[in-house]
C-alpha cells in the first residue's frame, strides 16, 4: 500500500471512530432502557436471595452474569470473533483481552487457593477448581470445537451474546449444542474407558508450587501479550480506541466505544476470581447439558455414564430446575442485551438456508467438543488456564487449532 493509500485509509478509520462521538436522543432512550433492564435485574437478584427455593448462590451468580453479560457485549469478547480477527487480519485486540483475563485471573486463583490450600500436595488437587485430565479425547474436543465454532459464527458463550446484537442463526446454533450435548452422551463411554480414564490431571502447583505456577503462567502470558501487541494492526486502535478516556466523551466511551482490551479482560478476570471464591468456576453449559440430558432421558439416548464423579468442569446431573449456571447465563443474556440496546448495536440478521444449516452443524461441534473436553471456552480456556491447568492451555490450542483450519478451509463463509 502506497503513503497516500495508507493516509487515506487512516483517515477514514479516524472519520469512522469520530462518528461514533455523535450522542443523539435516541442514544439517550436507548440508554435509559438499558438501565431500567439491569435495574431490573439487581432487583431480581434481590428476589431470589430471599428465596428459599434459590437463595443467595442464585442472586451472586446472576449479578456475576450481569457484569459478565456487559463486559462480554462492549469488549465484543467472543472467542471465535477474536481468532478470526487475529488469524485473517492480524487484528489482536482480542487476544489481548483474553491474555489480561488469564493474567489477573491466574493472579487471584493463587489468592484463593493459598487460602484454602495452603500447600498444594502431589496428587490433591484444589476443590471444584477445572483441573481436568489432558488425553486425546480431550486435543479431539477441543478441536472439534473449534472447527464448531468457525461453522457457527461463535463458541457457547458467545451465541449467547451476539444473539443480542441480532445475530439470529445463534438460535440454530445452540439448539446444536442441545444436539451435540445428545451425541457426546453416547461416545463418552467409548472415549472415557480408551483414553480419559487414565490419562493424567496436570496441575502445575502440584508440581512447582504456587509461587513456580504463577510466574510460569504469567511469563508464558507475558510472551503471548508482547506477540500480539508487537503484531497487531496499528490501525485498529483508531477503531476500538487505545485506551484513553475522552472526558468531554464520557457517555460514548462507556456506551458507543469499543472497551479497552485491558479493562474488558481485568473485569472478565476478576469476575472469574469472584465465581470461583463465591460459588464454582465460570462456565456456561452446565445448564445446557442439563437441559440436554433431560431431553435424552426421555427419549432413551442418555447411557449410564462412567468416570464423571471424578471429574470436574462443566458437566452435572440432570436437574428440573435452574441451576446457578442457569441464573449466570440469564443474567449474561439480560445484560448483553440491555449494552446492544443502548449502543445501537442491535441488528437483526436473518440466516439463508446454508447459514441455518451451517450454524445447526457447528453447534453440534460445539456440544460435542465442550462436553467431551468437560468445558468449553469459558469453562476450560479461561477457568482452567487460570487454575493452571494443563488441560486450559491444552484446550486454548487446539480450539485455536480447529478454528486457524476451519477458516482455512473457509468453513467461516458458508452463508
Amino acid at each position: 500500500m502506497s503513503k497516500v493509500e495508507t493516509e487515506v485509509k487512516e483517515g477514514g478509520l479516524r472519520k469512522q471512530a469520530v462518528s461514533l462521538y455523535v450522542w443523539t436522543r435516541a442514544d439517550t432512550l436507548r440508554t435509559i432502557i438499558a438501565g431500567i433492564i439491569i435495574l431490573g435485574l439487581i432487583v431480581g437478584a434481590r428476589v431470589l436471595q430471599g428465596s428459599a427455593t434459590y437463595g443467595a448462590n442464585a442472586a451472586t451468580s446472576l449479578l456475576m452474569g450481569t457484569a459478565l453479560g456487559v463486559a462480554f457485549e462492549r469488549g465484543r469478547f467472543c472467542i471465535f470473533c477474536i481468532f478470526r480477527d487475529s488469524i485473517n487480519q492480524r487484528r489482536n485486540y482480542g487476544l489481548i483481552a483474553i491474555f489480561t483475563a488469564l493474567a489477573v485471573g491466574s493472579i487471584g486463583y493463587t489468592i484463593v487457593f493459598e487460602l484454602f490450600l495452603p500447600t498444594p500436595t502431589k496428587g490433591q488437587l484444589p476443590a471444584l477448581a477445572h483441573v481436568g485430565p489432558v488425553s486425546l479425547a480431550l486435543a479431539l474436543g477441543a478441536f472439534a470445537f473449534g472447527i464448531g465454532m468457525t461453522l457457527a459464527g461463535a463458541c457457547v458463550s458467545g451465541q449467547f451474546f451476539r444473539l443480542t446484537q441480532g445475530y439470529l442463526r445463534a438460535i440454530p446454533g445452540l439448539i446444536g449444542v442441545i444436539i451435540g450435548f445428545v451425541i457426546s452422551f453416547n461416545t463418552w463411554n467409548f472415549l472415557y474407558e480408551r483414553s480419559i480414564k487414565s490419562a493424567p490431571k496436570i496441575w502445575l502447583p502440584n508440581y512447582l508450587g504456587y509461587t513456580g505456577s504463577l510466574l510460569l503462567s504469567l511469563a508464558v502470558i507475558g510472551g503471548f501479550l508482547l506477540w500480539a501487541i508487537k503484531t497487531s494492526d496499528p490501525t485498529e486502535s483508531e477503531l476500538h480506541g487505545n485506551g484513553e478516556i475522552e472526558w468531554s466523551q464520557i457517555r460514548n466511551s462507556l456506551i458507543k466505544k469499543r472497551w479497552s482490551p485491558w479493562i474488558t479482560g481485568g473485569i472478565i478476570g476478576a469476575i472469574g476470581v469472584v465465581a470461583y471464591l463465591r460459588i464454582e468456576p465460570l462456565g456456561v453449559t452446565r445448564q445446557l447439558n442439563s437441559i440436554a440430558q433431560e431431553i435424552g432421558t426421555r427419549y432413551e439416548l442418555y447411557p449410564k455414564l462412567v468416570g464423571l464423579d471424578g471429574l470436574s468442569g462443566c458437566i452435572g446431573a440432570a436437574v428440573e430446575t435452574i441451576t446457578n449456571n442457569g441464573w449466570l447465563i440469564i443474567g449474561f443474556f439480560v445484560a448483553a442485551l440491555a449494552a446492544s440496546i443502548s449502543g445501537n448495536r442491535f441488528k437483526a440478521q436473518i440466516p439463508n438456508v446454508k447459514g441455518t444449516l451451517s450454524s445447526l452443524v457447528g453447534g453440534t461441534l460445539l456440544g460435542w467438543g465442550s462436553f467431551t473436553s468437560l468445558g468449553c471456552t469459558i469453562g476450560n480456556l479461561l477457568s482452567g488456564t487460570q487454575a493452571f491447568a494443563l488441560s486450559g492451555w491444552t484446550f486454548f490450542l487446539f480450539s485455536f487449532l480447529g478454528v486457524w483450519v476451519g477458516i482455512r478451509l473457509k468453513l467461516d463463509k458458508i452463508g
